[in-house]
């Protein structure tokens, strides 16, 4: 029985207006877009879709938006993270009244981290004081401090409504810790690392959160339908083919001006940034416009194959 959070959960990208407020018809067509291609939940408010660049106000419409487009028909994973315990439980708050059901959870940052337990602290109090789930997500490098294999074990044993890990350090063999620690159970473990994605889930992790997915949904889809059904030549056909995905985000100096481009040559929306990132510059255009008909030729022909 598959897990309430579990398949290709994109970290959609937040389209933005001249002004910087939500593009709200184009959020909600990438939405649709996600869904209607086979992806298993959404995460809104993540790294990917500007948490800290949107101001709280847009953050928060950008939330109800995909609460509202999404309706019901897939987990919809809401990002809250922020500087203190008590902005991220006023935040969750807000997020409760506008019913969703869960909160993604960073350590603090922007601050000295002195301990493993700070952490460990920062969800006991978070706990206390709301009453939606939360998932636990790991991501040093926005964040400055990387919670440990046996620190993740500790703060998911706080409460049942700690329910999911999204994993994006990198540190392989702690993920595996948990993933073990956890296997058989009802906890959802989701690699955030694309490149570790498939092998990930052939050991058994329930899913996984890949940028590029958002531009290419039916071809995640597909992977993670081959590593679930532990069909291991498919599994490995789909994983060089996601793993070459992913060279798009190295083809800009900001992955998410890159992403945002990539998604824009959909038709949906712009690629514009949030200030001050660096925008996308027009020999990058070409190379990641050239790269994505080139991926989906290949995802087309690789469908072809295997079916």
């Amino acid at each position: 029985m598959a897990k309430k959070y579990h398949g290709v959960i994109p970290p959609i990208i937040t389209p933005v207006n001249s002004d910087e407020t939500v593009d709200e018809a184009g959020f909600r067509s990438i939405i649709d877009y996600c869904l209607e291609g086979g992806l298993h939940g959404l995460f809104v408010a993540g790294t990917n879709g500007d948490t800290m660049a949107l101001t709280q106000k847009e953050r928060n419409h950008a939330i109800q938006i995909a609460l509202d487009q999404v309706h019901g028909r897939v987990p919809v994973m809401c990002g809250v993270m922020d500087t203190s315990t008590k902005r991220v439980i006023e935040n969750i708050k807000a997020l409760e009244q506008m019913g969703g059901s869960c909160a993604v959870v960073t350590p603090v940052f922007y601050d000295r981290h002195t301990s493993q337990d700070e952490t460990v602290r920062h969800f006991e109090e978070i706990l206390k004081a709301t009453s939606i789930d939360l998932a636990l997500y790991n991501i040093p490098p926005f964040v400055g401090t990387k919670v440990d294999a046996a620190t993740v074990i500790k703060i998911t044993e706080l409460d049942k409504r700690v329910v999911a890990y999204k994993d994006s350090s990198g540190a392989f063999t702690d993920f595996q810790q948990v993933l073990s620690h956890y296997r058989d159970t009802d906890f959802c473990v989701l690699q955030g690392i694309t490149p570790h994605a498939i092998t990930s889930l052939l050991l058994g992790a329930d899913g996984f959160v890949p940028a590029l997915s958002v531009c290419f949904p039916e071809l995640f889809a597909s992977a993670y339908e081959a590593a679930a059904d532990r069909d291991f030549e498919r599994a490995m056909a789909y994983n060089d083919l996601i793993r070459e995905s992913s060279k798009i985000l190295g083809m800009t100096k900001n992955a998410t001006a890159a992403t945002k481009y990539a998604v824009s040559l959909r038709g949906f929306t712009s690629d514009r940034v949030i200030a001050p990132q660096d925008p996308i510059l027009d020999g990058e255009k070409d190379a990641i416009r050239m790269k994505v008909a080139e991926i989906d030729a290949k995802s087309q022909a690789l469908r072809t194959r295997l079916n």
